[in-house]
């Protein structure tokens, strides 16, 4: 299977304090570390097509403006929209159905002003 993306930044301010949101969010062990003096906080890729990282560094700005990426909700993204504002974010649109045949969406801020989203079959 083949997916248009490959790998997606989410840029930092607070670097701790981004990875300790997705961590928390989205139950995951982020890997720290330093490139070159940027700072990266790597997603867990084991069995995942595309790749993920928070950044912190020249040149990365958070914005709710632009491009927006959709993250894995699992089965229902709702346990994960819990821990949003429970963890600093802020949530923009609560769990909406698309239709029966796609699921879920929602959206929310993060902790550093990044617009993202959700997306679940339930």
């Amino acid at each position: 299977m083949k997916s248009f993306i490959s790998i997606f930044e989410i840029p930092a301010i607070e670097f701790s304090r981004a990875v300790g949101f997705y961590q928390t969010i989205l139950d995951i062990k982020i890997e720290e570390i330093d490139m070159q003096g940027t700072k990266m906080g790597i997603f867990p890729s084991e069995g995942q097509m595309v790749s993920g990282v928070i950044v912190k560094g020249d040149g990365y700005q958070p914005s709710a403006d632009g491009v927006i990426i959709y993250l894995n909700g699992g089965d229902d993204l709702q346990p994960i929209l819990d821990k949003v504002e429970l963890n600093g974010g802020k949530i923009e649109v609560p769990k909406t159905l698309i239709d029966e045949e796609n699921g879920n969406f929602a959206m929310f801020l993060d902790t550093e002003g990044n617009r993202i989203g959700l997306h679940s079959p339930n």
